[in-house]
């Protein structure tokens, strides 16, 4: 049955906001979060005047969006149970005519994604060009050094120690850029420390993810086809966060970093491909 269906939505959905203000240190924001939590409440007990049953919530689902919440931030959790909202609207409409008093519930619904869009404030988001700079930087640079020398070198391991100390040095290189670059920015709110250690670390990580295979790996080519594999994944995931977090097309984020990325790549491929041809150079 949908109204009991949308009734499970409903009570989780209240715990859940409550659970998730508890984490706000903004008071703005936990008043807001605590504000729709109880109108989600009232939205339950309407359709649990209709259903005559009372429902429990899923700590699981809960437990899993508080998770998602410390690990990713505020924002992209609050995205992800709009779209959740979005879909509850849907049903809303259908059921005004048969429950007019539904109709509250919906404009609540529409006023929810407003006033969330509003109280925004995520540390996690606020350092996302931070994450965009050391990853960007690091898949576009590794990509396409890694394959020219994979390419030129049959040396797997030669390979993966080469892009180690290339990724470490170059993120040190772009931590402390990134940290003179928010220092002369006029954006209070970010703190030039913050920036450069998120900096450093999504290169770091990035180079872990691309250099792996060639520790793992005897044949450098073969690693250089799971070397891109794990650029792939990557892109597609970050973008898929920022795009939920920001509201942005993820097909065309997603397009544009992989038409530099591998733009690249392509051209250290062709590079790679003449020095080991005409060269013959092989480690």
């Amino acid at each position: 049955m949908e109204a009991l269906k949308q009734q499970q939505n409903e009570i989780n959905d209240f715990f859940l906001y409550m659970e998730l203000s508890k984490l706000q240190k903004n008071k703005n924001n936990k008043k807001i979060l605590q504000e729709i939590a109880l109108q989600e409440k009232s939205h339950y007990e309407f359709w649990k005047k209709i259903t005559k049953k009372d429902l429990k919530p899923q700590k699981w689902l809960i437990l899993m969006y508080i998770f998602l919440a410390k690990l990713f931030g505020i924002s992209f959790t609050l995205k992800l149970l709009e779209k959740n909202e979005e879909k509850a609207e849907d049903f809303y409409k259908k059921l005004i005519l048969k429950y007019p008093q539904a109709k509250k519930i919906y404009e609540d619904e529409k006023t929810h994604e407003i006033k969330l869009l509003n109280m925004l404030n995520d540390q996690k988001l606020l350092y996302a060009g931070a994450v965009v700079l050391g990853m960007n930087d690091a898949l576009v640079e590794l990509t396409g050094t890694l394959t020219g020398i994979a390419l030129a070198f049959d040396n797997a391991k030669y390979v993966g120690i080469t892009g180690m100390i290339m990724g470490i040095a170059a993120s040190l290189s772009m931590a402390g850029s990134a940290y003179l670059e928010a220092r002369e920015n006029a954006d209070s709110t970010i703190e030039p420390k913050k920036y450069a250690i998120y900096t450093g670390f999504a290169y770091i990580l990035t180079t872990a993810i691309l250099v792996s295979p060639f520790f793992l790996i005897k044949s450098a080519k073969v690693a250089l086809v799971f070397m891109f594999i794990g650029a792939v994944v990557s892109i597609l995931f970050y973008n898929f966060y920022i795009s939920v977090a920001k509201d942005e097309n993820f097909k065309k984020r997603v397009g544009e970093m992989f038409l530099i990325t591998f733009g690249v790549a392509l051209i250290s491929f062709i590079i790679g491909y003449f020095v080991n041809k005409y060269l013959g150079i092989e480690i």
